[in-house]
């Protein structure tokens, strides 16, 4: 049994003996000690005063006796106001090292026999993906490995929007305009290439407005009839009526942006066990309104139109079928989330997808839930903030949003240019150059996005993000290169000893304190959704191994013992460092 529960058991005891009362174990509630004070684990002794009659300090106390009583690795208590600071053995700090920490699979919980679904991604194949995907992407796969960690069977899924207006537009510049460039010959990602086309549709469409604007027409007349926007709506009903040749380059297109994003996605780091396309789910749905008009949850106005009134609980009425019986957008996805159930009837999932959309899955879930599907009580929409640049930072093929592609560039660059600046290259090869320099610009690119809980908006400055003395990446990855070199040094197989001192520092037991909370850390973490909470903890611990670094000495410690304890201790904080970074989708270097 951990030291925690042992604690909370013999609370349970206490209040029952000294003051005749069962009290629950979810009542009490057990902390890590503050800093400033003496001990590890700290029981809050406000709850227990109703019972005692006693002021806190004093309740403290009387527990904290019992406590120590009967808890041999409990060697003394504080009490400060109201908490109530325990303590602990050195030897029960040694034997955690030695017995749980050390070991390779520290942190992974056994399968839980839940399933999760994370979809996110869900990019356009009409443009590159760009900095709001980048978040959207590294948020999805660290929920993923995380969750993983946890013991759930994690489906990793992304539904592309690969049909509509939005990809006529890219497709009829292209034939109008592109003289039958592919990216052989263009020597553009396949992504960019469509992108590209994108804008100069835009930029065309814009030329039509103006010319009709000057002829006379209304601002809504002009947009309407740009010779080019009814082109791709003739295109579009084309596409839906199966035209072979329309298809035909909707396909050849879209294979030029899938390869794109394949590059992108592995260049990222980030994977999907299940794909999606919405040119398959489009027309999904129909019979789910069907099913709801049967049970009373939709109604049918005098135009036809299908809707659900949700006033009840705080929203509107909302349309979910058109006069014309066309899809809206919720149509599909009733349906959509309905085909994700069918294929792998999983516990829970997860749509990571901007705050604009709250509304959206807020509709959502709660049709589901009123059309009596038992599965809508786990779907979750983890909503995020948009990503900010400082202006003039980055640059853009299109001059309006920064392409992942183009910020990995700038990252890696970076990266490169600030190492060299240090000499923390000597003795590597121009191979490992490189690849030191993409772990470092990627790793910082990463970390900066994640160690903000996902709710907040964020401002993302490339230059402070790679600094090796700030809240960063290159940071931890440099903390990181630093213990394996000491090992190095020490010539470290593996574990060294099992006679370990009997007497800690306060450093070292500090250390093994924060190395003991990783599995927590990782169950929070799970639970909230949120990769911040391993960012945050894996910036703190390798803070501490570098003030014990240079407080304690590994390699010239006077006692064998000591320093193989310390060797070992080095080697489980590097452990726990590259978990840690693993969960966030960062790669950490053994040298710098």
């Amino acid at each position: 049994m951990a030291i925690e529960q042992k604690i909370i058991s013999n609370i349970i005891d206490a209040v029952g003996s000294l003051y005749s009362t069962k009290i629950e174990a979810d009542k009490i509630v057990i902390q890590e000690t503050r800093r400033e004070f003496e001990g590890q684990i700290t029981a809050v002794t406000f709850p227990f005063t109703k019972f005692s009659r006693k002021t806190p300090e004093q309740t403290g106390a009387e527990i904290g006796e019992y406590v120590k009583d009967h808890i041999d690795e409990v060697t003394d208590f504080n009490v400060i106001k109201g908490f109530l600071n325990f303590s602990i053995a050195d030897a029960y700090w040694t034997d955690r090292l030695l017995n749980t920490i050390i070991n390779s699979n520290y942190g992974q919980s056994e399968p839980s026999g839940k399933r999760i679904m994370v979809e996110y991604s869900s990019p356009n194949t009409n443009k590159p993906l760009h900095l709001g995907h980048v978040r959207n992407n590294l948020l999805g796969y660290s929920v993923a490995q995380i969750l993983s960690a946890n013991g759930y069977e994690v489906i990793k899924a992304n539904l592309v929007n690969d049909r509509g207006i939005h990809i006529c537009k890219s497709m009829l510049a292209w034939q109008q305009f592109g003289n039958k460039e592919t990216p052989e010959t263009s020597g553009l990602k396949g992504d960019h290439l469509v992108g590209k086309y994108y804008v100069v549709f835009d930029r065309e469409y814009k030329k039509q407005i103006a010319e009709l604007l000057a002829s006379g027409a209304t601002e809504e007349e002009a947009k309407k009839n740009a010779p080019v926007i009814k082109q791709a709506q003739e295109m579009l009903l084309k596409w839906e009526a199966n035209d072979p040749e329309v298809k035909e380059l909707w396909a050849r297109m879209n294979g030029w942006v899938y390869e794109g994003f394949g590059e992108t996605y592995k260049r990222l780091g980030v994977d999907f066990k299940k794909y999606y396309y919405e040119s398959d789910t489009y027309l999904l749905g129909k019979d789910i309104i069907d099913e709801g008009l049967a049970s009373g949850v939709f109604f049918r106005k005098e135009d036809g139109s299908v809707w659900i009134d949700l006033t009840a609980d705080g929203l509107d009425q909302k349309l979910v079928l058109r006069a014309d019986g066309t899809s809206v957008y919720i149509t599909q996805d009733l349906g959509t989330a309905q085909l994700k159930y069918d294929d792998f009837k999983m516990d829970e999932s997860i749509y990571v997808v901007g705050n604009e959309q709250d509304y959206h899955f807020k509709v959502l879930f709660l049709i589901l839930d009123k059309l009596g599907k038992s599965w809508a009580k786990g779907l979750f929409h983890l909503s995020y903030g948009m990503v900010d640049l400082p202006s003039g930072k980055m640059k853009s093929r299109e001059g309006t949003v920064v392409d992942a592609d183009d910020l990995m560039d700038e990252m890696i660059q970076t990266a490169k240019d600030r190492t060299e600046e240090l000499g923390k290259v000597e003795g590597f090869t121009e191979e490992e150059k490189a690849r030191l320099y993409e772990m470092i610009g990627l790793g910082a690119l990463k970390f900066f996005l994640l160690k903000v809980e996902p709710k907040k908006r964020l401002l993302f400055d490339p230059n402070e993000s790679i600094d090796f003395q700030g809240h960063t990446g290159p940071f931890i990855q440099y903390t990181h290169a630093r213990i394996r070199s000491v090992l190095s040094k020490a010539l470290y197989q593996g574990r060294l000893t099992q006679d370990y001192p009997q007497k800690l520092t306060a450093l070292e037991k500090e250390l093994i304190v924060d190395l003991a909370k990783y599995p927590e850390v990782i169950a929070a973490a799970a639970k909230e959704y949120s990769p911040a909470q391993i960012a945050n903890y894996v910036f703190e611990l390798a803070k501490l191994f570098n003030k014990f670094y240079h407080e304690e000495s590994i390699l010239k410690a006077d006692d064998a013992a000591v320093r193989n304890f310390r060797l070992d201790l080095a080697s489980a904080t590097a452990s726990v460092i590259s978990k840690s970074m693993g969960l966030l989708g960062i790669l950490v270097p053994d040298r710098m």
